[in-house]
């Protein structure tokens, strides 16, 4: 049985900038046999929801309105590490894409949907530390 850190809107949290999840049936499934352990780093971080769209700009993460929420986004990814230290997870499974759990592709900043390679602030952090870092499409495939 695995520990598994899972974005908190994969599981139907709705914690999602719009206020929506993304339940995702493949995480679901996981948890069959596993202990999930699921986390929202914006929240984590003090950001409300819903709230106004983020992307990663550089190093720093900017509201579609310009307004710098990079601290928020740090401490939340900083909160997501500790539970996932204190809970000796496994792994995690990260929601794609987004400026705080994408891996490996996000969008670029532009606020208008288009994709670079790059990670997101806290599946950045996990992976600094050795967390091994899984998308919901990684689970289908």
């Amino acid at each position: 049985m695995a520990v598994i850190i899972v974005s908190a809107c994969l599981v139907g949290l709705n914690c999602r900038y719009k206020g929506d999840s993304c339940l995702n049936e493949q995480v679901m499934k996981l948890k069959a046999n596993n202990i999930l352990i699921p986390v929202c780093p914006e929240q984590l971080g003090g950001l409300p929801t819903p709230r106004n769209p983020s992307e990663r700009v550089g190093d720093k993460v900017l509201m579609n309105d310009g307004t710098d929420v990079t601290a928020e986004y740090t401490k939340g990814a900083e909160m997501a590490l500790k539970i996932a230290k204190i809970t000796d997870a496994d792994f995690a499974v990260l929601k794609e894409n987004s400026p705080s759990c994408g891996s490996g592709i996000i969008y670029d900043g532009s606020f208008t949907g288009c994709k670079i390679n790059g990670y997101g602030v806290t599946a950045e952090l996990f992976k600094k530390n050795g967390i091994r870092i899984f998308t919901e499409s990684d689970l289908e495939e």
